[in-house]
């Protein structure tokens, strides 16, 4: 990729992505019968996530994704494909509907610099005085 691709890739980025892994399963069918694949989410966002599976799926197939943590369940659909090497292939999952609670987090506003965080504290802003008594 070069750098005026991935730029154009990161202005249609729709929310920001954060590298965490919450455990989740996949669940879909293969015309035979129902498939359920236990993972962890790569990345995710507001509009859905990253994970690596071992099951065979398509671009634009509809998987259902269950957050093991909160017990809830959403549809999906197959948004991106990794190369197919042997290992648990990279899998871009999109909500059929935009749901940034699904992950109980809170996502950074645009424009936010991870950088900032690491900035140094003024001691003014740290002191806080101690109620009287």
């Amino acid at each position: 990729m070069n750098e005026t691709s991935g730029a154009t890739v990161l202005a249609k980025r729709r929310s920001k992505r954060i590298h965490i892994a919450i455990p989740v399963i996949v669940r879909f069918e293969n015309g035979k019968a129902p498939i359920e694949e236990r993972t962890r989410t790569v990345r995710v966002n507001a509009h859905g996530c990253s994970v690596r599976l071992m099951a065979p799926l398509e671009t634009a197939q509809r998987v259902s994704l269950f957050n093991s943590a909160t017990e809830e369940e959403v549809v999906c659909t197959v948004n991106f494909l990794g190369k197919k090497t042997g290992e648990p292939t990279e899998v871009g999952l999109e909500f059929a509907q935009p749901s940034p609670l699904f992950w109980r987090i809170h996502f950074p506003p645009e424009g936010w610099n991870p950088e900032d965080r690491k900035l140094p504290t003024t001691a003014a802003s740290l002191s806080c005085p101690l109620p009287r008594r």
